[in-house]
């Protein structure tokens, strides 16, 4: 498996591998940048300071070809050794508050050398949580919660989610148009039908998501104040397209940006909840978070649920518009649990299941053993090309809508053991480990033939890695796989289908992977 890492030689340790090693050892040393080789001075300075590096040796000896006196015997850090002794005949060595400089140089002696005895290999185990909870935050990143029943990638690194968090953050989230507040921008995406450095509504969901989980109260607040200021009129929901002057724009195929879209909704509905239990309170908003995703919930059953059963992509369609990567199961559950003031906790039950119908319903169509959904299809699972209605043909291929379907199935066997959900990404998961990680590319046929839609080389897209990934941690069968979509994540690179669209779904998948995107309603699942 191939994690992308630059590992130390240990037959060519580099003048920070030895620091590390050897801590701090009196005498001063040079590092030759080809022979990446440490080359004793030949006047030897005081001993180490007393506390090593971190994963390091404590204070060393006073070294050199003219020996100082031995150092104190450092204090070990995580995994260290003590500082070992001076030249045997050395002086009185210098003092010295720095573990990498020596002091004043010691009198007379013989060579000394560093420390030969047996080195103790730092400890390099990644760190885990969970994080003590803290006055107003109750679950500091990171978390590292694993599901029983889940699988993980072997040796993750939280660093690895902090490092693609700050990345995303920079590339995407701007106060540029966002109305005083701030907003997740499109900077660099593919298709050209939606303008550079706009907001969609979805991309507000995103970055709430990933604000609850990272603990970033402040980006989270700001996110939901700007999303207030881009109300559909009709539904009191998110307009679904604004332009970078934050204003509601019209996409380059004439479709208008007003109306909301359910995968935005219930992503920022779901995230409130989580925040209600992330820090409690209100924050910067009007209200606490708790009561304004009830309300939130209310708007959503009454302009996005169709019939009691189906999910409509926005405040239009029906039972023969149906997006099935809309679909949130485990979501659902939580919402019932919440939804209680209007009575719709037991409809959002009969909405899962009703879903789950039709799920099983779209695998007859050369799909029933790998699981690739169409885009958009009908109640009876039928792929439906003219879902957009006249004039306009919707995709029925498993794409960058499609691609996000294991993902959201996941998290209903890891959190909560449905085994409809098992079932599924069972499939994706054979179908994806199948091709291998490194070769999965950004479109498919419903019958599993590559149908690429941007992707024309090695560059990937985590839109599509990053949740058949996910998808795979419902098996230790698929610990390669998994272990392998993961390290595609991690050099941040995976961004084929756009910067904004793929570093969201790198982080997402990163923070599922790592134990840290949770249900904290149920936080023993």
């Amino acid at each position: 498996m191939q994690f992308f890492r630059r590992i130390l030689d240990p037959a060519r340790p580099t003048c920070l591998a030895w620091l590390l090693v050897i801590g701090g050892f009196g005498g001063f040393m040079s590092c030759r940048s080809n022979q990446q080789e440490v080359v004793p001075t030949t006047t030897g300075g005081a001993g180490g300071a007393t506390t090593g590096g971190s994963g390091g040796r404590g204070g060393g000896a006073g070294g050199g070809a003219v020996g100082g006196a031995g150092g104190a015997a450092g204090t070990s850090s995580r995994g260290g050794n003590s500082g070992g002794s001076g030249g045997p005949s050395g002086g009185a060595g210098g003092t010295s508050t720095s573990a990498s400089t020596g002091g004043v140089s010691g009198t007379g002696g013989t060579t000394a050398l560093p420390d030969a005895g047996p080195d103790v290999a730092p400890d390099t185990a990644p760190s885990r949580g969970p994080t003590p909870a803290t006055p107003g935050h109750n679950f500091p990143f990171p978390q590292n919660r694993q599901s029983s029943r889940c699988t993980y990638p072997t040796a993750y690194r939280n660093e690895d989610v902090q490092a693609a968090y700050a990345k995303w953050k920079s590339d995407n989230v701007t106060a540029n148009g966002a109305k005083n507040y701030l907003r997740v921008q499109r900077p660099n995406e593919p298709g050209g039908n939606l303008a550079t450095n706009s907001t969609v509504s979805e991309g507000i969901g995103y970055g709430m998501l990933i604000a609850v989980f990272m603990d970033d109260q402040n980006l989270f607040d700001n996110l939901w104040l700007y999303e207030q200021q881009c109300l559909d009129g009709k539904t009191g929901l998110m307009n679904w397209y604004l332009g970078p002057d934050g204003n509601v724009g019209t996409a380059a195929d004439g479709t208008s940006g007003n109306g909301p879209a359910t995968d935005a909704d219930e992503d920022m509905a779901f995230a409130l909840i989580m925040a209600s239990k992330q820090w409690g309170g209100q924050g910067k908003l009007a209200k606490n978070y708790l009561d304004i995703a009830k309300e939130t919930l209310t708007k959503i059953w009454n302009n996005e649920i169709y019939n009691y059963v189906d999910v409509r992509p926005g405040a239009w369609g029906d039972g023969s518009t149906i997006n099935l990567s809309y679909f949130a199961p485990a979501y659902y559950k939580v919402f019932a649990k919440v939804d209680t003031d209007t009575n719709n906790g037991t409809n959002w039950t009969g909405v899962v299941d009703a879903m789950y119908k039709v799920l099983n319903a779209s695998l007859t169509n050369g799909n029933a053993n790998n699981g690739l959904v169409p885009a958009w299809c009908d109640s009876s699972g039928h792929p439906n090309g003219g879902a957009f209605g006249p004039g306009k043909t919707a995709p029925t291929n498993y794409q960058y809508d499609s691609c996000r379907t294991p993902f959201r199935i996941a998290l209903d066997y890891c959190w909560n053991n449905d085994s409809r959900a098992q079932t599924y990404v069972a499939l994706t998961s054979k179908f994806f480990s199948g091709i291998g990680a490194i070769n999965i590319v950004d479109g498919y046929d419903l019958n599993g033939n590559p149908k690429e839609q941007f992707q024309n080389g090695a560059i990937q897209s985590s839109a599509f890695v990053g949740p058949a990934g996910v998808g795979a941690m419902s098996s230790a069968t698929y610990q390669s796989f998994l272990d392998d979509a993961y390290g595609v994540l991690i050099t941040e690179s995976a961004l084929v289908g756009g910067v904004y669209y793929d570093e969201s779904w790198m982080v997402m998948s990163l923070q599922m992977m790592t134990g840290n995107f949770l249900d904290y309603y149920n936080t023993s699942n």
